[in-house]
């Protein structure tokens, strides 16, 4: 019975991992289709979102089906009831995808993204890839100085983010309104996508502490 529960277990951290391989490459994806104005790439993102709903839905399931029949205590009890949480997290990186994405097929057959905002918008999209990626890792090792570094790889996503607000507040922007909003929504939506990583991260720093911890404080026990 007790191999059978920790087999269950098992499958639910994969099943968290395969969420965030699929969220990184659906924003991988997601990000050519914005910058190239590729509609097909477009579609195929919006299309897949429903991999990860419905791996949320089956881990959710699961999980409740694990408290109701093993009634799971200490750390054990924590990573069943945190991964609900972070299957929440993962199912929405997973829309802001296919948020971006959608943008990308408003706008087709251009690109939503003026030349000045390219190069700020490809950073993003690589940032968002490696934080998702190194969510995953963490999620399989239970690293919690992975963990802690995650927090602060979002720096640089919040610094991407300032410059497109610093782009648009410059007096030069010369692209309109509508080009403004489309850039204002996409940093949003990638901004939020590492918030969500963050939120993941901090969540296996509990699993593993049962303890919860913000950045600061875990700067502060190094």
């Amino acid at each position: 019975m007790r191999d059978a529960f920790h087999e269950d277990l098992d499958k639910i951290s994969d099943d968290l991992v395969e969420m965030t391989r699929l969220a990184g490459s659906a924003m991988a994806r997601a990000t050519t289709a914005l910058l190239d104005a590729d509609i097909h790439l477009a579609e195929s993102v919006i299309a897949a979102d429903h991999e990860i709903d419905q791996i949320r839905r089956e881990l959710d399931d699961r999980s409740i089906d694990l408290l109701a029949r093993q009634q799971p205590v200490a750390t054990d009890l924590r990573m069943v009831v945190t991964a609900m949480r972070m299957s929440a997290d993962l199912e929405r990186m997973g829309d802001l995808a296919r948020h971006v994405a959608k943008v990308a097929r408003l706008r087709y057959p251009q690109s939503a993204i003026p030349p000045v905002l390219r190069a700020n918008v490809l950073q993003m999209g690589q940032v968002a890839e490696r934080i998702v990626a190194k969510a995953g890792s963490i999620i399989a090792s239970k690293d919690i100085d992975a963990a802690v570094e995650l927090e602060r790889d979002d720096d640089e996503m919040d610094r991407l983010h300032r410059e497109i607000f610093n782009q648009l507040m410059s007096g030069k922007w010369e692209f309109g309104t509508e080009a403004a909003v489309d850039a204002t929504l996409v940093g949003r939506y990638y901004e939020r996508f590492a918030d969500h990583a963050v939120s993941v991260a901090r969540r296996v720093v509990y699993i593993v502490t049962g303890e919860w911890h913000t950045e600061a404080e875990l700067d502060g026990e190094e």
